[in-house]
């Protein structure tokens, strides 16, 4: 499948989320989480990638459902995090241990070409490139993002 190169409407700007859930209803909580970002005020979801099942990252634990969501907003990174986490919350989410089960991650990837370091925010996000769970599901949406990092496209990146 050859997906076309993601533009942002005037004004607008292009991130790049992942998703996951391995508690619940993963699939539904995925898609619902989806369509209340997309009823978020200066928020679309413009793409989403495949949903994958995924081994867990840290302690025992469910496979993940995991996958990746184009966004085209009208908002700033730290607004947008505090959206994402605020949709988190909407559906359960307890941070309790590092990689623990959840019913909901959301996690900003890119904006953009924005590199970003802040105490709670780091954009692009730091762990992305070694995660095959992100690079696959992003590469299917978006393969020739820039990674703003390395100066790779994404679908080199998914290239083990």
């Amino acid at each position: 499948m050859t997906a076309s190169k993601p533009v942002a409407k005037p004004g607008s700007k292009l991130a790049a989320i992942a998703l996951g859930s391995n508690l619940g209803d993963s699939l539904t909580i995925i898609q619902s989480a989806l369509d209340l970002l997309n009823y978020t005020p200066n928020v679309t979801v413009q793409s989403h990638s495949h949903w994958y099942q995924t081994i867990p990252i840290g302690p025992p634990q469910p496979d993940y459902i995991n996958g990746c969501a184009i966004l085209d907003v009208q908002t700033d990174a730290v607004s947008l995090l505090e959206i994402l986490l605020g949709i988190e919350q909407q559906f359960g989410r307890i941070r309790q241990a590092r990689w623990g089960p959840r019913t909901l991650d959301l996690d900003l990837l890119l904006l953009e070409d924005l590199r970003l370091t802040t105490p709670f925010l780091e954009i692009p996000h730091p762990r992305m490139r070694d995660r095959a769970f992100v690079l696959i599901p992003l590469a299917e949406i978006a393969p020739h993002w820039i990674d703003p990092v390395t100066g790779k496209t994404i679908a080199q990146l998914a290239q083990w």
